[in-house]
């Protein structure tokens, strides 16, 4: 009888013990659920099927869908539209589970077009059956660092255009000299060639003027100025040419738009080199489309071609120093472009499809009284 007792006194300690170990369970859980959920970094469960089984907040946002869309998909079919980034993540997968781990940089376009960098840690069978990606959205460092290799890239191209425009345009002086003063005696006889020369002559002092904005900005006076009036002017400038490309010009202009604070040759000096451009890869004619708008504060210019396009892979490398896709072109017009914008605090985006034309978008500040004057 005695023994039965304490039998029957020990049960409810062991539920009880029970209790508390299920009560810890959870609390630790509900603990490791909650550092899942609040990292800012992005978090992803995956199994050994390559398929996601959990995501967190700062995940479905980086890539921009939200966890009903995720959970089930394999990490790669979100990207099934770019197949390189397929590969990529495949070939991540594979050194994981034959690894344990890997840490590697890639560049993400998401569902919306975008393109990012995201660097991202994998480590397989965290527990049994389940594998764990850290991945975080470093595309603001990698476009800084692009922007400050373009900057030393700039210094660097702007001391060297000054040497080489200071040396090259004391004999170009001497040699268009004595052209004009041979000109009535070749005309004669060379007419051709003396064309051919003076047209080239030309061509020179057009890029060592290039140089020379690149080397040291002019001295600009900044002024209010009405965007359109500068487009219009620019226009009217190029139609003789739009004409014998067989190109016409589509203008949607909003009414009462105000007015920029602006250096309004610079601006159309853009202008005039994007607009040509245009016209030079439309080859067999059509439409360049110009539309100017307000958004919020600031301009919008828009300049669409219907021209063979550009690939993707090369975009970001326009503006760059002598990076050009023209068979004579030197770079210098769009990177010049690139810098009078910059200065103006505005920006340009490049956007294109491969037969289909291209679209350079340049935004600018509408009211900026500090806009850097250059010295």
């Amino acid at each position: 009888m005695e023994k039965q007792i304490k039998q029957e006194s020990a049960l409810p300690l062991e539920n009880s013990e029970m209790q508390k170990v299920e009560f810890d369970l959870q609390k630790s859980e509900q603990r490791y659920r909650r550092i899942f959920e609040d990292s800012i970094d992005g978090l992803i469960l995956w199994d050994n099927q390559h398929r996601i089984v959990d995501i967190n907040l700062a995940g479905e946002k980086m890539l921009c869908l939200p966890k009903e869309r995720l959970i089930g998909f394999r990490l790669y079919d979100l990207y099934t539209h770019h197949e390189s980034n397929t590969q990529e993540i495949i070939q991540h997968i594979e050194q994981v589970l034959n690894n344990g781990h890997c840490t590697p940089i890639t560049i993400v376009e998401t569902v919306d077009g975008k393109k990012k960098y995201f660097e991202y840690s994998s480590k397989a069978e965290i527990v049994e059956g389940l594998n764990f990606t850290v991945f975080k959205d470093i595309s603001e460092m990698m476009e800084m660092q692009e922007h400050l290799r373009k900057s030393d890239t700039l210094n660097v191209i702007g001391e060297l255009a000054a040497g080489i425009a200071h040396e090259i345009r004391n004999p170009m002086t001497a040699l268009k000299g004595f052209i004009q003063l041979l000109e009535g005696s070749i005309m004669k006889e060379h007419s051709m060639y003396y064309q051919v020369i003076t047209s080239e002559l030309q061509r020179i002092d057009s890029i060592i003027n290039e140089f020379l904005i690149l080397a040291k900005p002019q001295a600009t006076r900044y002024e209010e100025k009405e965007i359109t009036q500068i487009m219009k002017e620019t226009v009217d400038l190029l139609t003789a040419q739009a004409v014998l490309h067989n190109v016409q010009f589509v203008t949607n202009y909003n009414e009462q738009l105000p007015p920029i604070f602006c250096e309004p040759n610079q601006l159309k000096k853009v202008f005039i080199n994007l607009i040509k451009n245009a016209i030079e890869v439309m080859q067999e004619g059509g439409n360049i489309t110009i539309t100017i708008k307000k958004i919020a504060n600031r301009m919008s210019i828009s300049i669409e071609d219907e021209g063979i396009g550009i690939p993707k892979e090369i975009i970001n490398k326009l503006g760059e120093p002598f990076y050009t896709t023209k068979d004579q072109g030197t770079g210098l017009g769009l990177m010049v472009s690139f810098r009078i914008i910059a200065e103006h605090k505005g920006t340009i985006n490049v956007e294109s499809e491969e037969g289909k034309g291209t679209i350079f978008r340049i935004t600018l500040p509408i009211e900026d009284n500090n806009v850097a004057i250059p010295k």
